[in-house]
């Protein structure tokens, strides 16, 4: 695979129409672009419902050689369908690590954080995903248990909410987020699109809750000092 994901057609099952499609890239944590490789001879099938380990493809770094997991390539037609579209010679599922996860020599070896654009509720997860696997957590997937609002995350030793609507995140919001924490005893974090109301940040930071805005470039900005901290020091 090389590191510029080349365009394949893509024809839609339900409207019939042409595509021209091109798998956006993901920054490695070594900071090589890494995109999944498409099959050109593939045909492109059907989203009709969403699970999160047909959302992920394992992808390996050229650069590095790393594996990982990537949101699996999809495209949306103008006639309301969403196509899942096929990859070539699929990784096996990228394996958890044996040790607790943190960034080996320190944040100081980190590369800078590559955003995505986040024009979807799906980006802002992606967005979250990736900024945690910055921090240096590891086997990031679906929580277990689903949160009131928003979308819940998990890896070994954090349980963060990505909420992207529109309304800021509220202080029930926040309470629900830290007390599935606290049965779980895990860490937490939130990531917001619209900020959180006063009272919400005010209990976040009595009950130690980071909490970071993700903008539309996909950068999570932290709104308080726990998320400062955990921006500075990593998972």
């Amino acid at each position: 695979m090389g590191l510029m994901s080349e365009s394949v057609p893509v024809r839609c099952p339900a409207c019939r129409r042409e595509h021209v499609y091109a798998a956006p890239s993901y920054p490695c944590v070594c900071g090589a672009p890494v995109a999944p490789p498409l099959d050109p001879r593939g045909a492109a099938t059907v989203v009709s419902h969403r699970v999160w380990d047909e959302d992920w493809i394992a992808v390996r770094c050229e650069a590095c050689g790393r594996l990982d997991e990537w949101p699996y390539p999809e495209l949306g037609c103008p006639c309301g369908t969403l196509l899942r579209i096929p990859v070539a010679g699929e990784e096996p599922p990228a394996q958890p690590a044996a040790s607790v996860p943190r960034v080996d020599g320190g944040t100081r070896d980190r590369p800078a954080f590559q955003p995505v654009t986040i024009r979807t509720a799906r980006d802002a997860v992606t967005a979250a995903a990736l900024y945690l696997r910055w921090l240096g957590y590891r086997d990031i997937r679906r929580a277990d248990q689903r949160p009131p609002s928003g979308i819940g995350l998990a890896a070994r030793g954090i349980l963060a909410q990505v909420d992207p609507t529109v309304r800021p995140a509220s202080l029930r919001d926040v309470e629900c987020l830290w007390l599935t924490a606290m049965t779980e005893s895990t860490g937490c974090v939130y990531f917001s699109l619209a900020g959180y109301a006063d009272d919400a940040r005010t209990r976040a930071d009595s009950l130690g809750v980071p909490l970071f805005v993700l903008d539309l470039t996909g950068t999570p900005q932290p709104v308080n000092e726990l998320a400062d901290q955990l921006d500075a020091a990593g998972g």
